[in-house]
């Protein structure tokens, strides 16, 4: 990925979380292609954006805003889902119900 691409994902994600109350972090790496598509759709249906990011460039985008992110760091290995929301306990119901 280019260094100007980078940029641009870095500043998405950052304005992504300006734009919501809350996040959560998930690990989807034991979901298959089906689950995912089928958590997909019922993020869509309660409101909630599911987007799949390096954790790299979500720390960079995090240490970009005015918050301190980083006791959230250390959990930040592996394949990330950030699961964006303005119903603070919605993702947390979603993922149960999953």
């Amino acid at each position: 990925m280019k260094k100007e691409d980078k940029s641009n994902v870095i500043e998405q994600i950052a304005s992504t979380v300006g734009e919501f109350n809350c996040f959560y972090v998930t690990d989807i790496t034991a979901l298959n292609a089906g689950q995912t598509s089928s958590l997909r759709r019922k993020c869509f249906a309660e409101g909630i954006k599911l987007v799949v990011v390096k954790n790299t460039l979500l720390k960079k985008a995090l240490d970009s805003l005015d918050q301190d992110f980083e006791p959230l760091y250390p959990v930040l290995k592996g394949n990330s889902a950030m699961m964006f929301s303005n119903t603070s306990n919605a993702p947390a119901k979603l993922i149960k119900s999953f």
